[in-house]
Parts: structure tokens; sequence; C-alpha cells
């Protein structure tokens, strides 16, 4: 009996006062539980809500994604302010304590505050999806955005590894969104010639090749431009499109094999970079001044 004494007075032991308000073991004990409770409920709440979308396999729709992020984070907020309810401070207490942290966020947590905003503002207007995998491209890193989280967003690249890009740099940087309404991407590539041989001929095997590979779509149907007379080749320009991103480097080099053997069948040469050299001799007598 006398250790339940002992452990109340522990729990009863005044910790410090906040304007007015005085906090013992027990509240902190019991802020803590709410807060643990509200954390726990939010993440239920969220996952339900990203579930609806879920179906068959198919990845989460964006909105649905957004909508579960901002109900987990007014969840943990309404969590907050019941706990300090709980310890019996006032809203007024609440906006001193809120105004003591503004002084640190102000100094020492503006990036953390800077990049917490930033992912709201990136939830609600959703120039990246989620659920559906976008391609982006920022600060030199090319992945699939995989979770926005509150202060940071994850890509997966394309060698599997995983680069975490602060929400901030999402809407201070350029970023390139390769799949923002529409997956099907555009090829491009240089196909060089030698000097002489039948520029009809050569465009007309480049797209016979292109229109006959399975991956490229055929609308946009593909073009061949003759584009310049280089130093020692006919530089043509290819085009074309496939329906997602992921196909993009495999049917590039699917392609060059190809028209190398389209080439071949044709007799069509392919250029190694060459120059001439024009040698001129002079008489040694022309190069030394006359003796007088």
């Amino acid at each position: 009996m006398e250790t339940f004494r002992n452990l109340w007075r522990l729990l009863d032991f005044t910790l410090f006062t906040i304007a007015g308000t005085t906090v013992d073991a027990m509240n902190v004990i019991v802020l803590c539980v709410i807060l643990g409770l509200t954390w726990a409920v939010a993440r239920r709440i969220r996952r339900i809500i990203q579930d609806l979308a879920t179906e068959d396999e198919h990845p989460i729709a964006p909105a649905q994604y957004a909508l579960g992020a901002m109900a987990h984070h007014l969840i943990v907020i309404i969590g907050a302010y019941i706990g300090f309810r709980t310890l019996g401070f006032d809203l007024g207490a609440v906006l001193v304590v809120l105004g003591a942290l503004g002084i640190g966020i102000g100094f020492g947590l503006q990036s953390i505050v800077n990049n917490f905003v930033s992912g709201l503002i990136l939830l609600a207007e959703r120039p990246i999806k989620i659920g559906i995998g976008d391609v982006i491209e920022v600060n030199g890193h090319l992945g699939t955005v995989e979770h926005l989280g509150s202060r940071a967003t994850t890509l997966r690249k394309f060698d599997h590894t995983q680069a975490v890009i602060p929400n901030a740099d999402l809407l201070s940087s350029v970023v390139i969104n390769w799949s923002l309404d529409d997956r099907r991407i555009r090829l491009d590539f240089d196909v060089h010639v030698a000097y002489g041989a039948n520029t009809t001929l050569v465009e007309q095997t480049i797209l016979d090749t292109v229109n006959g590979h399975t991956a490229v779509l055929e609308d946009p149907e593909p073009r061949v431009f003759f584009r310049d007379f280089g130093d020692s080749a006919f530089e043509f320009w290819v085009m074309a499109w496939v329906a997602d991103l992921t196909d993009r480097f495999q049917t590039i080099s699917e392609l060059h094999h190809a028209i190398c053997a389209s080439f071949r069948e044709q007799g069509i040469e392919i250029p190694f970079p060459q120059q001439d050299v024009h040698l001129r001799s002079t008489r040694a007598s022309d190069e030394l001044p006359q003796a007088t």
C-alpha cells in the first residue's frame, strides 16, 4: 500500500507551471497517451481513405492520397488541441505556447516549416501524382514518385536507388513531369550516313524500320527529317513516340540495332569522322633569305 502512495505522490509531483496552469507527471502521461492514440487513429483513417481507391491492386488515386494526407494532419492537430485542453490549458495558454514555439520556428525551424507547408500545397494543387507513379526530374534526379511526406518526397530512381527531395525544392526548383497528363513520350535521336548515299532511300529506310517496331505508336506518327550537312556525313533526325517512359531506353536501343541491319541490307554506309589533310611543300631556297 505504501508503494502505491509513493507512486501517486510521484505522479502528482508538480513539474512546471504555464500561464497559471500546473502540470504534473500524471498530466504529461495523459497527454502522451492522447497524442499516441491520436497518431494511431490518424494513420489508420489515412490508410482507410487511401485503400478505398485500391481495387485489384490498382495504384492509389491522387485525389484519394491527398485527402488521406490532409485528414491525417487535421486529426493530429485536433488531437493535440484536445490533449492540451485535458491538461487544463485554455485557448489563451495554448496560444502562448505556440507563440513561444513561433520564435524558435522563425530562427531554427524555418526550413522544416517551409517543407511542411510546401507538402500541403503539393497535396492541394497536385502538380505531381503519387498513386499512379508520376515520373519527374528535379535537381538532376529522375525517378518515380513513391511517397509524399510531411517534409520530403521520395523518388524511386531507375537504378532502384531512392532520392529524398525536400518538398520546398519541388516548388522552388524547375520540375520536369514526364507523365503529368499523358504517359506517352517522344523518342528523338540522330542518324548519320556517308556522303554519296541516296538521301531519299535513307529517309524511307529509317521510316520503315521505325514503323515496323511494335513499341512505336502510330499516333503521333514517326517522322524523319534530313536535318543538316555535317562535317563528314548527312545528318538525319528521327522522332517517334512510345506509350510509356519506361519503354524509352529499350526501344531506342532496339531501333538502333534495327536501323543498322536495314542499312546493311540496303548498302547504306554509316561514316566515321574523317578529315582531309593537304600538305604543301616548298623549296628550301624559297624559305631562306638571299645573301647580299
